[in-house]
């Protein structure tokens, strides 16, 4: 019986990398990976930053996307069933929220090879940890469809169960998806997290209309968006 680690990366900041992860890279056989080229720049980063060798970071490199990833869990299963050790990767946090990994999870596992997690960041976390968010349900939505008539059905019926929630977004519909909020729930508290971790990291925390308005009105929106929506029951 192999194993499998889910190996959890920094969204942003290098520094977030944790010592499990590392080790992980280095002692695994094979890499798995949401994109290879974006997971060998790490590798080399850590590499460059002395935390091993060439020889331990770099090693067989296997895609396995959300495009492919039964065809590529089927490979990677084929290398377990060989006594080799895997770890994959995300682009970025853990793997399996709003990233491939959970298909993966659940082929290798019932083709009888363990699973192992290998904690580490997350953007949903990151976001909650300073949301100051209270009560004891929360959420996690991930994007929504695109689609303005379904997004912003679903965003009301998330602000109707009024339970707190996360989503993510990109800067081209963060204005959309706070406007949606807006226009259903003016009022409600919302806390946007952009470009966590990383150099330009921005928190931006009040009603929904206030935020939208922020927003709307800057000229060039840049980064990666978590939205976190407070709930609204007395917990």
């Amino acid at each position: 019986m192999s194993e499998l680690f889910i190996v959890a990366t920094p969204i942003g900041n290098l520094g977030d990398i944790t010592i499990r992860a590392i080790e992980t890279f280095k002692n695994v056989d094979v890499i798995a990976a949401e994109d290879t080229r974006h997971t060998l720049q790490l590798l080399n980063a850590l590499e460059t930053k002395g935390y091993g060798t060439h020889e331990q970071f770099h090693k067989q490199l296997v895609s396995c996307r959300s495009q492919n990833e039964e065809e590529g869990a089927k490979k990677l299963i084929q290398l377990l069933d060989e006594g080799k050790s895997v770890a994959f990767a995300s682009d970025a946090g853990t793997p399996g929220i709003s990233d491939p990994g959970a298909v993966l999870v659940t082929l290798v596992r019932q083709a009888g090879h363990t699973v192992i997690p290998i904690p580490g960041a997350s953007a949903f976390a990151t976001l909650i940890s300073v949301a100051g968010a209270g009560g004891k349900t929360i959420i996690f939505e991930g994007f929504l469809s695109p689609k303005p008539g379904r997004r912003k059905s679903r965003v009301k019926e998330l602000l109707e169960t009024g339970d707190a929630f996360v989503l993510y977004e990109s800067p081209f519909r963060i204005v959309k998806l706070l406007s949606d909020i807006a226009d259903i729930e003016s009022e409600r508290r919302v806390v946007v997290g952009r470009e966590l971790t990383k150099l330009h990291e921005e928190i931006v925390d009040g009603d929904a209309a206030s935020v939208r308005d922020d927003f709307a009105g800057r000229d060039k929106i840049l980064g990666e968006f978590a939205v976190f929506v407070s709930g609204s029951r007395k917990k």
